[in-house]
């Protein structure tokens, strides 16, 4: 009754464990919540957002009103011939006046440049926020395998231990009965300590990682749900690696950022030489003066005026020239990033398309592997039993085994993220795309 009681009560624990499992879906809402990286990136959106009523507004008209209220009071003492006394005189005058001011540009160059400006920094500041989005994507993806490659490692590593402890304390037994030598006793104390020490290595690493993890998502992780035994993984669409090049080499959102600051430059140019242009303005204004007290000029005053405005630049001293010389390098430096950009881009898709279909391979080679190995561990075993084979030779296969095991896990994760990056460099990546990568983890 017994056995069959801590089975259950296993069970349990281990259903338990698994509804609290978090899954990669969940950890990707959370860090879209708390990432401060991302957060960072939506705020530069918003002000992106901005420049387009800032640029738009050196086009609109300008209203201002302005005035003043002023007292003036003076005495005059004058003296009076005639009346042979001076006489006291002066004036207390008040004085409220305002002025209401139209402007409209008729013809302002480098306003419209600016203008156009505006709407490249807007789209700018888009593609930057989708390339934002698309490498959070890809960081949890990272944080979050990288915890489980971490747990995968300190598990073989224990699982290991705990063979090299059944295995030394065989050997300490063999060696008191006599039917082993002590090197026997030495090598497995030498396994032992070796992966006592590996252990405390995979402890430390999994912290680090998790603490990765939580610097993304603002919390700690808890349990993540693990990677699906024996999970079966796509080769990239299409399964040429041109058409993904390709794609990068246009749609990558940094390509596209690029493109538009070159745009960008163009208009830099061309705003520039505006120094050289007339400008044209509507002006218009509507003032009044109200002038009261003790003065022969006090009255009310009203004026409304409407015209043009024009201004002919001459000469600045060369600046205007300057300036245009100034942003054709720069517009040369915007073409030779763009290139950089577009070459990465091409890079990254292709070296990602690599680690595909390389991982998959990887994948396919270390599951023949880890069964090759298992039976290498199998008849390693039974050959110390029978006494054909050395203690060695039993470690040895145990470390090949939980080495290869290892191995396989990491090249599956890797072979996923490179999926991920795969589809980045291209500029698909969207977090529909994390569904089907979320479907192998373990419910």
């Amino acid at each position: 009754m017994q056995k069959p009681l801590i089975a259950v009560l296993l069970a349990s624990a281990f259903v338990s464990l698994n509804a609290h499992a978090i899954d990669l879906i969940q950890v990707y809402q959370q860090a879209l919540a708390n990432d401060a990286t991302f957060a960072s990136a939506r705020a530069s959106l918003a002000v992106g957002r901005e420049r387009v009523p800032q640029g738009r507004a050196g086009l609109l008209p300008t209203v201002g009103l302005s005035g003043s209220y002023g007292k003036n009071d003076s005495d005059v003492s004058q003296f009076n011939p005639t009346q042979n006394a001076f006489i006291a005189g002066g004036s207390n005058l008040r004085t409220n006046q305002y002025t209401l001011a139209l402007s409209q540009p008729l013809f302002r160059w480098d306003r419209w440049q600016t203008y156009e400006q505006s709407k490249l920094a807007q789209a700018i500041s888009e593609a930057q926020f989708a390339q934002a989005q698309q490498d959070l994507i890809t960081r949890v993806a990272q944080a979050y395998f990288d915890v489980l490659s971490a747990q995968d490692t300190l598990e073989s590593t224990r699982a290991q231990k705990s063979a090299v402890t059944e295995q030394l304390a065989s050997a300490k037994r063999n060696f008191e009965v006599g039917t082993q030598t002590i090197t026997d006793t030495h090598e497995a104390q030498a396994a032992y300590d070796l992966v006592v020490a590996q252990e405390f290595a995979a402890v430390n690493d999994l912290d680090n990682k998790r603490s990765a993890l939580q610097a993304i998502i603002g919390t700690d992780p808890g349990t993540l749900a693990p990677l699906q035994p024996g999970v079966t993984l796509a080769p990239p669409q299409p399964a040429t690696a041109d058409q993904w090049i390709s794609s990068a080499e246009t749609q990558n959102y940094g390509v596209t950022a690029a493109q538009l600051a070159v745009e960008s430059a163009r208009r830099d140019i061309s705003k520039s030489r505006a120094g050289h242009l007339p400008t044209l303005d509507l002006v218009a204004s509507s003032s009044r003066s109200d002038v009261s007290g003790r003065s022969a000029g006090s009255g009310d005053t009203r004026n409304n005026a409407i015209g043009v405005q024009w201004t002919v630049p001459i000469f600045s001293g060369f600046a205007v020239t300057s300036r245009v010389r100034e942003t054709i390098a720069l517009e040369d430096k915007a073409r030779n990033d763009l290139e950089t950009t577009r070459r990465n881009a091409a890079l990254q898709a292709r070296q990602a398309f690599l680690g595909v279909n390389s991982g998959l391979a990887q994948v396919k080679a270390l599951q023949a592997a880890e069964v090759s190995s298992q039976s290498a561990l199998e008849s390693n075993k039974l050959g110390y039993q029978v006494g054909v084979r050395i203690n060695i030779d039993v470690l040895n296969a145990q470390r090949q085994l939980y080495s290869t095991r290892t191995d396989l896990a990491r090249a599956r994760y890797n072979t996923i993220l490179n999926g991920l990056r795969l589809k980045s460099a291209s500029g698909s990546l969207r977090e529909a795309d994390l569904v089907p990568v979320n479907n192998l983890l373990q419910k």
